[in-house]
């Protein structure tokens, strides 16, 4: 609840800062802007009433670029971007140094006199970090995540994976997948990216642009015991590999 409180807290000093920023520059230097800002808006309210008509999205998503191009050519917007930019590259930097390490936990609830039990997923969604499961013993669950700019580590063979098809699936803009899975676990990769790599147990996809890879081994549609993993990325390598 404390860590909750304080990213709420420099959330809000961002927010207050930036509004006054902007603030300074209308009232000192650009005056002018402000003028150029009420049409914007004014367009976009206009054409959001007649958003029924060809004429309404047409003003609508004038009055949008226009604002855009209005508050990017401020210099307070190029000083919160790189300052966001600033602060992405060093909790990237602190997360290679200490990855966020999964301890999954569970909880009971009751619903209507059935127990429900809740599980604590194995990953986060993070806009920036680099996540990986703990170097020990721990219970499976299903991965299923969005990332933004990070390495995402998952071992399998800390872990017991269920009977039947255990299942596996992030989505990224950048970054690297790095998967451990046992020897006797049959696998499928399903692997969709812009630009990058894909290598199933030494199979190898070089210069991988703008497509989807699927690999398996050869047992795995006939196994009782599989994993499953779907990977997505913008910019970024997967490697799922033997241990």
């Amino acid at each position: 609840m404390l860590d909750q409180r304080k990213k709420t807290d420099y959330v809000s000093w961002v927010v207050l800062v930036t509004l006054l920023l902007f603030a300074i520059e209308i009232s000192f230097f650009r005056p002018g802007v402000l003028f150029s800002l009420s049409i914007s808006v004014c367009l976009i309210y206009v054409g959001r009433k007649k958003w029924h008509r060809r004429k309404g999205k047409w003003l609508f998503w004038l009055g949008c670029i226009m604002l855009a191009i209005h508050v990017l050519t401020m210099m307070a917007a190029r000083f919160v971007m790189v300052a966001l930019l600033g602060y992405a590259l060093w909790q990237l930097f602190q997360s290679k140094r200490h990855p966020t390490v999964i301890r999954p936990t569970m909880a009971e609830n009751s619903y209507g006199g059935e127990e429900i039990v809740r599980r604590q997923p194995l990953f986060q969604n993070v806009w920036v970090g680099r996540q990986a499961t703990p170097e020990r013993v721990y219970e499976w669950n299903d991965v299923n995540i969005q990332t933004g700019i990070g390495d995402t580590v998952i071992d399998v063979s800390y872990t017991v994976l269920p009977k039947g098809e255990a299942v596996i699936i992030v989505r990224g803009l950048i970054g690297n997948i790095r998967i451990l899975v046992p020897y006797e676990i049959e696998t499928r990769l399903v692997h969709s990216a812009i630009f990058g790599v894909a290598s199933l147990f030494g199979k190898e996809q070089e210069k991988m642009f703008n497509e989807t890879l699927i690999y398996q081994t050869s047992s795995y549609d006939q196994a009782e015991q599989k994993l499953k993993i779907v990977t997505s990325m913008i910019i970024g390598n997967v490697e799922v590999t033997r241990v």
